[in-house]
């Protein structure tokens, strides 16, 4: 019997790090592993006897990319927990700032770390050489979201003007209608972006998956909602542990997320786009259609498709936004200290971000627990991986090793948000 194996020490165009293992015999795959390796980092016993304020900015920095989401969906577990109400503006305002993340994280994902895999390239340098028009349309709209970010919540990285009950400050009109003809621009190129990859040579593959994703009936959901699975059950933000939990494998320092009845699941942009195509923009709907794609999207590599469409209606939403937008008397909703449970969860561009914390009569945080997407996903990602394995065992092993690291990208994966990539080893017999 032989053995053969490949490595591939880290796994590149992903954030944090990671492993996967295959061990095939007599032209089966009898064993795969997703490991995440880089060390947990703790962050839900970090905020236990903290103040509820601190949550959302120490929960900001389990990641730099979407920063956002942890900051909103702390805050908002926190106006759960203590019966704040947060007005409409500023609810409006919150939705207008996460528009400008999921524009920077997708068009960085997107143009820089995803599309070299359809285009037979090492990374963004040389997709800067051989397709320089869509390297440099995509740094251009990732500095409008950039910008979005630094006008309302104070900087691009960890925005600091986030709080629970709203911000600490608000921009003025003018700050923000200066950033519409950007916008517009923006607008345009998105729409560019998207046919751009529809072009690109997709696998053939279609998974059936459970998807699972904020819902909320008057938008296309970001920021709040309740749960919606694609078999139409609907779970109210406070009943997600009765339906979805996690659990430790030998394998991975990251948790595993499944459904109550022991399935995994898959969380973002596919997901999203499943459960609220309907909620999508008319713009956005015929674009999807123009690009070739229905109402659901079960081939994973697609995602790209789907993330380039999701630009363009955070784009499409900010330009509303910003021309609705008179600033709030208030910059935050009064907050009063009190003992209480609450939950929060938002989309990151990855997928659902889910939040509960306990707090003492004092606000301490007594309690937290933090449910990343990427946990989620993991289970997900694996069954991926063995198909794509199962269906490329005729490859030589440095095709099928860059074939598993573009299905591993298909996630976006935001690993140092999992622990709580990629040395590659085949071992075939």
């Amino acid at each position: 019997m032989t053995t053969k194996r490949i490595k591939v020490e880290a796994l590149a165009r992903v954030e944090g790090e990671g492993a996967l293992d295959v061990k095939v015999r007599n032209g089966t795959v009898t064993d795969l592993k997703f490991r995440i390796y880089e060390p947990p980092r703790f962050f839900e016993a970090l905020l236990r006897g903290r103040q509820y304020s601190d949550a959302p900015d120490i929960t900001a920095r389990i990641c730099g990319i979407c920063p956002v989401a942890y900051l909103l969906g702390a805050a908002q577990a926190m106006e759960d927990a203590l019966g704040v109400d947060v007005p409409p503006e500023i609810t409006a305002l919150r939705r207008l700032i996460y528009t400008g993340e999921w524009i920077e994280s997708h068009v960085l994902h997107v143009a820089m770390l995803h599309a070299p895999d359809f285009l037979g390239l090492d990374d963004s340098l040389q997709m800067a050489r051989t397709h320089p028009d869509v390297v440099t349309t995509a740094l251009r709209l990732k500095k409008l979201g950039n910008a979005l970010l630094e006008v309302i919540g104070g900087r691009a990285v960890h925005p600091v003007n986030l709080k629970v009950g709203g911000f600490y400050s608000v921009p003025s009109r003018q700050a923000l209608t200066d950033l519409l003809p950007e916008i517009e621009w923006g607008i345009e190129a998105a729409r560019t972006l998207a046919r751009t990859v529809a072009t690109f040579d997709f696998p053939d593959l279609e998974r059936d998956y459970l998807f699972v994703a904020l819902h909320h009936p008057d938008e296309y959901a970001i920021a709040r909602g309740t749960l919606r699975t694609s078999e139409g059950v609907d779970v109210a933000l406070p009943a997600f542990e009765q339906h979805f939990g996690e659990h430790h494998v030998k394998h991975s320092n990251a948790l595993h997320g499944l459904t109550s009845d022991g399935r995994p699941y898959h969380v973002g942009p596919l997901a999203r786009y499943a459960v609220n195509f309907d909620a999508l923009r008319p713009d956005v709907q015929d674009e999807a259609r123009a690009t070739g794609l229905g109402p659901v999207v079960r081939n994973p590599f697609k995602s790209i498709i789907v993330r380039s469409l999701e630009v363009l209606q955070a784009l499409l939403d900010a330009r509303d936004l910003i021309a609705a937008y008179q600033p709030p008397e208030n910059a935050s909703a009064v907050v009063r200290v009190r003992a209480g449970e609450g939950v929060g969860c938002t989309e990151a561009p990855r997928g659902i971000c889910w939040h509960r914390y306990r707090l003492n009569d004092d606000g301490t945080i007594a309690e937290a627990r933090i449910v990343p997407p990427t946990s989620q996903n993991q289970p997900t990602i694996e069954e991926d991986l063995r198909e794509v394995v199962t269906r490329g065992l005729n490859l030589p092993d440095d095709a099928l090793q860059w074939r598993c690291e573009q299905a591993i990208r298909n996630y976006d994966p935001c690993i140092s948000c999992a622990t709580h990539f990629l040395r590659l080893k085949v071992d075939r017999g």
